[in-house]
């Protein structure tokens, strides 16, 4: 049976490219790490990611990421990816190595980071709109001594305003680092 290809990418994203680039700087990849994409939403972080990392786990429980994700990992012929339109602590639970992960949602967020202190990921980051995710992923991490950083990124962007150029800003993003102590 085949899937009738999607026109339109799923809501809530795609990254932003200025948060991207400090997660990624945050995340310290390395070629051969086994990384997880949790929330892969549009797949742009595992697409950006997938050079730099020997294997992805890109997850999401919502049909539509998950199909857009596969289009477009196909479109770009990479290879180095399993989709997983499954539920993150079903995946998570069944994984016995991870060196890595970026969350980009907060579907059953205590119970992923149970999973990633589990696997003893080296750097997980989170990222966060609601306050109410921020206060949840702060104290979990550091329930299990995970903890390391919150970084609040307000960016603003041109745009043209009565023959001139205002910033205008977008909606502001936490950061929220952590991984197992060396």
């Amino acid at each position: 049976m085949t899937m009738c290809p999607l026109e339109k990418p799923p809501t809530g994203g795609p990254t932003k490219d200025e948060i991207l680039a400090i997660a990624l700087q945050k995340l310290g990849l390395h070629p051969d790490d086994i990384f997880a994409d949790i929330g892969c939403g549009t797949g742009k972080v595992t697409i950006t990611t997938s050079p730099l990392v020997s294997e992805i786990h890109a997850i999401d429980v919502r049909e539509e990421a998950s199909r857009w994700t596969e289009q477009e990992i196909i479109r770009l012929n990479i290879r180095n990816v399993t989709i997983h339109h499954k539920d993150a602590v079903e995946v998570l639970s069944s994984l016995e190595k991870l060196d890595t992960a970026f969350v980009g949602g907060s579907r059953n967020l205590t119970d992923v980071l149970f999973h990633l202190a589990r696997l003893r990921v080296r750097t997980v980051v989170i990222s966060a709109v609601l306050l109410e995710t921020l206060n949840s992923a702060i104290k979990t991490l550091q329930e299990y001594e995970m903890f390391h950083e919150v970084i609040h990124i307000q960016v603003s962007k041109s745009m043209p305003l009565a023959g001139g150029i205002m910033l205008k800003p977008i909606d502001p993003v936490y950061l929220i680092i952590g991984g197992r102590k060396e």
